[in-house]
């Protein structure tokens, strides 16, 4: 017996116009877990060199506090998603956010590298249910033609989240100590975690017509089966992969380039690049949402043809940040290459959550998870470095355009090409 099968499929609701309710405040306590969820996640960088002198460890090993997090982060990604197909999800939230709040509080508390370490990777694997939870959690909340809009709020919580870890790790590690920042960015947590069950609980696909009720659990085989057939799902992925590789190499070594290249003094390069891609991201993510709700009404390919196109216009703007001798116009072409890449947020993660039924919907978005961190910003900064090395910063941040490029290429193409997101077009 399978999830399509009449004995267990519910009986099709009528297509929901508007957002559930409940849905508002949904958004709220989810965007701003979010924002906690990054502050946590960019703390570290901010007290990093308090860390390695009061433990007495060298840069390899403060890089690897930061790798460890994202390698167990992407690894456990899909296992949260299994969860959170199979249980309530307020529960599956509030129990992540529990475990990486107490980790990020025992951060503080490490008086060793070693216990540092694995207090990190405990973060990871409490990020990784809350972030493959999260978006389908939206989706059952807001319908299709809200959804974008939606998510691009939610993730939002990226540049404003990344920006605080940043300013408040540097600020109270200065101020204080670097077990202070750790203890301020995890006791809200504890909070966000008692609002998260605050929140109702949707039936899975409560805002699509013809889909199955929370009650419903989707055989994990079948939903893999079906899966690795979704050639959109699959497009919206690599693209998102694509653009997750660029903007990573990017992030890492702007202000080393603008240092190093281009002569502007180290703590300007750090502030300026920092406030750039806080605000693009801020603005494009936010643009983003409501053009690709637009797009989306006009065409169901609409999300991959807006995101393509933002890719391929973002690509210009990388080789001229690179290439350019001059500072202004250095940051006024990479503000544009930013606002444009992360213009593609809200849309490409709308059109993955929309993609895949329902009852399978966290898994999908684990397995995306697993996907662009594994094969984006986990490697780019490596191959970046690797180019910068061997030939110049400039010209390794000239060839980053190619995977924006590329990444908008296949959007297009594949907004050309596809009919829609099936489970949009196919009741499940």
């Amino acid at each position: 017996m399978t999830a399509t099968d009449p004995a267990v499929r519910a009986p099709a609701p009528p297509r929901v116009r508007t957002a559930l309710p409940g849905a508002g405040y949904a958004l709220g306590v989810l965007t701003f877990i979010n924002v906690i969820n990054y502050l946590d996640r960019y703390l570290i960088a901010g007290i990093l060199p308090r860390i390695e002198d009061s433990l007495h460890i060298d840069h390899a090993q403060g890089g690897l506090l930061q790798s460890v997090f994202i390698v167990v982060y992407m690894l456990v990604a899909p296992l949260g998603g299994y969860f959170g197909d199979r249980y309530p999800r307020r529960w599956v939230l509030s129990l992540s956010i529990f475990i990486w709040s107490i980790a990020t509080v025992g951060s503080g508390l490490a008086g060793s590298f070693a216990v540092l370490l694995l207090a990190r990777a405990i973060v990871g694997i409490g990020e990784a249910g809350y972030g493959t939870v999260s978006p389908g959690l939206i989706a059952d909340f807001f319908p299709l033609a809200q959804r974008t809009r939606a998510l691009s709020v939610f993730y939002v919580a990226i540049p404003v989240g990344s920006a605080l870890g940043y300013v408040l790790g540097g600020w109270i590690g200065n101020t204080w100590s670097w077990h202070a920042a750790f203890f301020v960015g995890g006791l809200p947590g504890l909070l966000a975690a008692v609002l998260a069950l605050r929140m109702r609980e949707p039936a899975r696909g409560a805002t699509e017509e013809g889909t199955a009720s929370s009650e419903t659990k989707m055989p994990f085989m079948e939903g893999l089966r079906g899966l690795r057939t979704n050639t959109f799902y699959w497009v919206s992925v690599a693209g998102l992969t694509l653009m997750t590789f660029s903007i990573g190499g990017l992030a890492v070594f702007m202000p080393t380039f603008l240092e190093r290249e281009r002569g502007v003094p180290a703590t300007q390069a750090a502030i300026v690049f920092g406030a750039l891609l806080c605000v693009s991201g801020l603005v494009g993510t936010l643009v983003g949402g409501v053009l690709g709700d637009r797009a989306e009404r006009k065409s169901t390919t609409g999300g991959l043809w807006l995101s393509g196109w933002g890719m391929l216009l973002a690509a210009p703007f990388m080789v001229w940040t690179a290439y350019s001798g001059s500072v202004p116009i250095i940051y006024g072409a990479a503000f544009l290459a930013m606002f444009l890449v992360f213009l593609n947020n809200g849309p490409l993660n709308a059109a993955i959550v929309s993609a895949v039924p329902p009852l399978f919907r966290s898994f999908a978005v684990g397995l995306s998870v697993l996907c662009y961190h594994a094969l984006g910003d986990a490697i780019s900064p490596p191959i970046i470095g690797w180019l910068g090395d061997r030939l110049s910063l400039g010209t390794a941040i000239a060839l980053n355009a190619i995977p924006v490029f590329l990444g908008g290429l296949l959007l297009v193409v594949g907004a050309r090409l596809l009919h829609g997101p099936p489970a949009a077009r196919v009741a499940t």
